[in-house]
């Protein structure tokens, strides 16, 4: 889920040690052929340290979650062999409970994994946050934290820690809200759900910010192309794609709230006269709409959410045909399990 980040933006010649100022460096003003995030004169280029925290504090969750688990001492010789014994209590479940090397279900419920039952009926809210720092094995964690360096890294590089740590944990939430809402019977872990949150502040980022990119519809049309193979990726069994499609409807709709840049001709200021028509607006009317229509509808939307939820409602009620949304059954595999 790994979308191509060319970056292409050049730095002026003119910059200097001195240009480094509060973490930030000064680049050449003007359009930038890359499509994704062209530094500008004046914008602050962060040095990124969120996201290697967001990496550490996964790696640790799941040592921390295999030390819990210690298969050799929960599995009987009927469940089958642990993997890796030779790891001690680190080893992995046998492959017919967990293909992707990783502990039980059970640990993973004890540790804070998402479970309708327990959020709903326990009062175990937490567990809507805590599931996204959880993995089911080896296998789901390093696809996920490939995507969140590939992805999160740049993106902070450009927005800086709070706007993307917010986008993050928030597209999380939404990715854990909409599981819930139609997945009942099983346990839901991992970070997808926040990643795709990113990929989708990504395209919301191009879009608001449409005057200051080239290559623009080329752009659109790979970042739409990363989102729809992965999306379909999900649809497969045992992957929970209403993860994947709330957190990036959230991600999206945050990414006109907290990305939105100054645009092109607010940009160029230091090289046009003062007072000239092209640098009296910051934002464009287009971004204001387009922020003031995505705020509401998030605010809607956790809002019903939230709601919905916790008086114990079933989306799939209102939905038959939502759970294809998720897995669609084939002569290979079935979605009842």
């Amino acid at each position: 889920m790994d979308p191509s980040n060319h970056d292409t933006a050049r730095q002026s010649p003119m910059a200097t040690r001195g240009d480094v100022e509060k973490g930030g460096v000064k680049k050449e003003a003007g359009k930038v052929p890359s499509p994704l995030y062209p530094q500008h004169e004046g914008e602050r280029e962060w040095v990124p340290w969120i996201v290697p925290v967001f990496f550490v504090a996964n790696i640790t969750v799941f040592v921390v979650t295999m030390y819990v688990n210690n298969c050799p001492a929960h599995t009987t010789a009927r469940d089958g062999k642990c993997i890796g014994r030779f790891l001690g209590r680190f080893a992995f479940q046998p492959l017919r409970q967990n293909p992707l090397l990783g502990p039980s279900s059970a640990t993973l419920t004890k540790l804070g994994a998402l479970v309708w039952q327990k959020v709903v009926h326990e009062h175990q809210g937490w567990r809507l946050l805590s599931s996204m720092w959880l993995h089911a094995g080896v296998v789901h964690l390093v696809a996920n934290m490939m995507s969140l360096l590939f992805i999160g890294m740049r993106l902070e590089q450009q927005f800086g820690y709070v706007r993307i740590g917010a986008v993050y944990h928030l597209s999380g939430l939404g990715g854990s809200v909409l599981s819930s809402l139609f997945i009942r019977n099983h346990i839901s872990v991992g970070a997808s759900g926040a990643l795709f949150g990113l990929l989708g502040a990504m395209l919301s980022e191009l879009l608001t910010n449409w005057t200051i990119y080239t290559n623009k519809v080329a752009a659109v049309l790979t970042l739409l192309f990363v989102v729809a193979v992965n999306l379909v990726l999900g649809i497969l069994p045992h992957v929970n794609n209403f993860a994947h499609i709330g957190g990036f409807l959230t991600g999206f709709l945050l990414g006109f709230v907290v990305l939105m840049r100054p645009h092109f001709g607010w940009m160029e200021r230091y090289g046009m006269p003062a007072g000239s028509a092209c640098t009296s607006r910051k934002y464009l009317l287009y971004q204001w709409i387009l922020m003031a229509i995505a705020l509401l509808l998030l605010v809607i939307g956790f809002a019903v959410g939230m709601a919905m939820l916790f008086r114990g409602s079933n989306a799939s009620d209102s939905c038959s045909w939502c759970h294809y949304l998720s897995c669609v059954p084939t002569a290979r595999w079935t979605c009842t399990n």
